[in-house]
């Protein structure tokens, strides 16, 4: 159930209402291994977070800086849990530019590998394997 902006929620569920993490396991993990604070400072997963919260939530390279907009106890469609949170402009800024300088700099081939090419592809993996 959708609750009202006067109660509190666990932060771990609200990371999982939110679309953030798969699971609330997942949210926990990543709230206790440092990956998530909340106003600035290092969390526990059973802190209510309340609206007005700023959060910055660390997912592999990425980060993102929100601000707390609305409760929800229950995982529900993307729409709504998008309107849990705003991502603040700087946050979205800089994704952005990381994920474009990670495109420029991943190497991709200039075309599709032939089939002498899948071969010693092939072989190459089997060996890495055993």
């Amino acid at each position: 159930m959708a609750v009202d902006d006067t109660t509190r929620v666990r932060l771990d569920k609200w990371l999982w209402a939110a679309r953030f993490y798969r699971t609330r396991a997942l949210a926990g993990e990543a709230i206790r291994g440092g990956h998530v604070r909340q106003n600035g400072d290092p969390t526990r997963p059973a802190r209510p977070v309340r609206v007005g919260d700023e959060l910055r939530i660390r997912k592999g390279v990425f980060t993102w800086q929100v601000v707390v907009d609305g409760l929800s106890d229950r995982r529900g469609p993307a729409r709504e849990a998008g309107q849990l949170y705003r991502e603040t402009e700087e946050s979205r800024q800089a994704r952005a530019a990381l994920r474009a300088q990670r495109r420029l700099d991943s190497p991709r081939p200039a075309r599709r590998p032939d089939k002498r090419a899948r071969r010693h592809i092939h072989r190459f993996v089997r060996r890495q394997a055993d």
